[in-house]
């Protein structure tokens, strides 16, 4: 199950960051700021899996 997650993670940023760099290399402020939530999560996704692991026995 974290594993899954950490991928979803990882797939969320990966996504985040094509969405960013297309937007701004279209001049689209909005595609670049919903790149930015998008890679956003993916960092908070992953940081929870961390912390998971971390306190696993």
């Amino acid at each position: 199950m974290a594993g899954d997650q950490k991928a979803k993670g990882k797939k969320e940023q990966m996504k985040g960051k094509a969405k960013e760099t297309a937007g701004r290399a279209v001049g689209n402020e909005r595609m670049t700021a919903e790149g930015r939530t998008e890679k956003a999560k993916g960092d908070a996704r992953q940081a929870k899996e961390k912390g998971k692991d971390t306190l696993k026995p």
